[in-house]
């Protein structure tokens, strides 16, 4: 299956993310954390590059900020949601794994376990390797990542949302031997006097902080630490989830 056929998955997901989950990136306990971890650093006119970035609502409120903000993300429909709600950035259709891009970025960005979705440390390496080459000297990446213990406890069971012209199931499971959590999820929404069905499917691979921290060393990575997000965020939100830090070698020019 090629990577086109995989971020199809996320296609038929989009409505629903950007309805019910999209914002959460964007949410004050959220922005108060990547402030105080990245954010207050960062200059009025900053260019950001926010890597799976979604359906684009934490790109608009960093563009209101004064930054210059890029989004990457591989699912086309996503990216018609960014389009919308962050019509001032830029965003690019790209797997994550693949894209080059010029040194021009002061910091990049990865939020709401976005990586997770990469499911080999090979992959998540090459993109690694991809956002060391487009930040300047000196830049800095941000990204949170569901943990294991995480995936174990939170990813298991049922949960669903019904309102008047949408709802959707969605089965949880976690394979402790593979470290590979499932969600499976069947959509409804109404259209006209019908309701239209779809199905989706992803996965999310837990990686160990200390695979995360020889990753990054590996793609050129200095000055890396570690945060649980437990005591910014709560629960369950920051429950089980650990934000990274990382530096491109070099000063900045800004």
């Amino acid at each position: 299956m090629g990577r086109k056929e995989i971020y199809s998955d996320y296609d038929d997901f989009a409505w629903f993310y950007n309805h019910y989950w999209g914002g959460i990136t964007a949410n004050p306990p959220m922005l108060d954390v990547l402030d105080r971890l990245l954010f207050s650093r960062l200059p009025r006119g900053a260019k950001v590059l926010d890597i799976c970035c979604g359906t684009g609502q934490l790109d608009a409120v960093l563009a209101q900020r004064g930054f210059a903000v890029t989004g990457i993300d591989g699912s086309a429909c996503q990216l018609e949601y960014a389009r919308h709600n962050a019509p001032g950035c830029e965003f690019i259709h790209a797997d994550v794994r693949d894209f080059n891009l010029a040194p021009a970025y002061d910091a990049a960005i990865s939020i709401f376990d976005s990586l997770n979705h990469i499911l080999t440390l090979e992959g998540l390496e090459r993109a690694f390797l991809n956002v060391h080459k487009a930040l300047v000297p000196g830049g800095c990446f941000l990204f949170d990542l569901n943990m294991e213990e995480g995936l174990h406890n939170h990813w298991k069971g049922f949960n669903a949302q019904v309102e008047d012209d949408n709802a959707f199931v969605m089965r949880l499971a976690y394979d402790p031997e593979e470290r590979i959590a499932r969600a499976d999820t069947t959509m409804f929404r109404r259209e006209g006097e019908a309701w239209r069905r779809s199905d989706s499917s992803f996965t999310q691979t837990a990686y160990a902080q200390e695979e995360i921290f020889a990753s990054l060393i590996r793609g050129g990575f200095v000055d890396i630490s570690a945060s649980e997000a437990l005591q910014e965020l709560g629960r369950p939100m920051g429950e089980d989830r650990t934000f990274f830090l990382a530096r491109k070698p070099g000063a900045s020019p800004r």
